[in-house]
């Protein structure tokens, strides 16, 4: 038997999403202080809902009042019943830290183990799972969710590329977990110590760093495996595991039995049509431990209309194109690290790697540089030809002026965490 709800109708979503809703708000406002605030300040009652267009009249949960509420904000349930807690990495300000309760875990192992069937994986595959563990979700999600499907879980996490490396042949690991930076890197690593008829891999899951459609292409002709899946989740929605790609490879499938997504415009926080991209906001439906209401996640993304070719009935959102509050500007223009992406990704002399590099220079004005990887096999007589090619799609699609420098094949930084890609030294943030 799968994991995979199956013969759920339009109607069955509606009112499992209605009765999860309305179970949240009255949970969330009758334990949680937060929600007690921010409820009170919209003079709303948990009682106000009664339809699932009363959702948006709901306030929205910001990142803020997870850290201001430190340490186990949003808690719902009582101490004695929090089994685990996980929490962000902190790096803007106190880290938001979620606890579970063991239906929470339950859940979570069940979400993820559809992800898992979705992905086409079955109990005879063993998977190498190469991402953190400890106070992150992504270890402790794949492990929960492999066991729980019934696979063999290799739980490696951040250990040296020899071990990795070692493991892989030795177990004959069929599936790899990890970030695509990582990915990147072992990939390149197989290649290079001549690995690749020794390792039996067939599907690789990408999950917690956004990627281009360049670099996945290149993970997957350095280890000969054409079945990629990008796989969603935050912490604070238990962790990974919200949503996957199936094997048509159009769009993320989302378990709207378990959630509620919307899309809405960061600066208006109104809603935008289906279709359109826009800041995903989050509601939970059975989360106990820290529900959340509406939970702005600051990810970009839109809703897939129409059907998925794989048959599936649940919906789709495309893949993760950055963050809202990832967005610099740079000489009065409004840009993302994904609008660099698609200006790399068709041109082949380039690489997966690069880094943007922003400068205030004395004459006042910001300067942009934008430092690419030569691809493997471009020659460095055409440097000269690919500047120009660059800037010119830069200055195009952007509207901006950015100077361009191509460096070597395998010279910018391999991480086995996420890739830095903008380095704004004007204010000193780094993404």
């Amino acid at each position: 038997m799968g994991f995979i709800p199956q013969g759920l109708t339009k109607e069955d979503i509606e009112k499992i999403q209605l009765d999860g809703l309305k179970w949240t708000v009255n949970h969330g406002v009758t334990h949680s202080r937060v929600y007690q605030r921010t409820f009170k300040a919209a003079g709303i009652e948990p009682g106000d809902v009664q339809s699932l267009k009363d959702l948006e009249s709901l306030p929205f949960l910001e990142k803020m009042d997870l850290q201001d509420d430190y340490p186990l904000p949003l808690r719902s349930v009582p101490e004695d019943q929090v089994v685990r807690i996980h929490g962000s990495s902190g790096t803007t300000g106190k880290r938001k830290v979620m606890c579970y309760t063991q239906r929470d875990i339950d859940t979570w192992a069940d979400m993820f183990a559809r992800c898992y069937e979705l992905s086409g994986m079955t109990t005879r595959d063993r998977v190498h799972i190469a991402v953190g563990y400890g106070l992150w979700t992504a270890g402790a999600g794949f492990q929960l969710g492999c066991e729980r499907f019934g696979a063999m879980a290799i739980p490696m996490g951040p250990v040296n590329t020899d071990m990795h490396v070692e493991m892989l042949v030795d177990m004959q690991s069929t599936v790899f977990c990890s970030t695509a930076s990582m990915a990147l890197l072992m990939a390149e690593e197989v290649k290079k110590r001549d690995l690749r008829s020794k390792i039996n891999l067939k599907r690789i899951i990408l999950g917690a760093e956004r990627h281009s459609n360049a670099m996945r292409a290149h993970i997957g002709e350095l280890l000969n495996v054409s079945e990629i899946h990008d796989i969603y989740g935050l912490t604070e929605l238990y962790g990974p595991g919200t949503g996957i790609e199936c094997k048509a490879h159009q769009g993320m499938h989302y378990w709207n039995d378990l959630f509620i997504y919307e899309i809405i415009d960061p600066d208006t926080l109104k809603p935008v049509p289906e279709g359109e991209f826009g800041e995903l906001v989050i509601t939970s439906l059975q989360k106990e431990a820290s529900p959340l209401i509406r939970y702005r996640t600051h990810d970009i993304t839109r809703l897939l209309p129409g059907d998925c070719p794989c048959g599936l009935a649940f919906p789709r959102h495309d893949r993760i194109q950055g963050r809202s509050d990832d967005m610099f500007i740079y000489r009065a223009v409004n840009i993302y690290p994904q609008q660099i992406d698609l200006i790399l990704d068709p041109v082949p002399e380039v690489g997966s790697e690069y880094q943007v590099i922003l400068d205030h220079q004395e004459n006042g004005r910001d300067m942009m540089t934008i430092r690419v990887e030569r691809s493997e096999f471009a020659s460095s007589n055409d440097d000269a030809a690919l500047v120009a090619m660059i800037s010119d799609r830069v200055r195009r699609k952007l509207l901006v002026r950015a100077a361009v420098e191509i460096t070597d094949y395998h010279s910018l930084p391999r991480t086995q965490k996420k890739s830095q890609r903008v380095f704004d030294n004007r204010n000193g943030n780094s993404r």
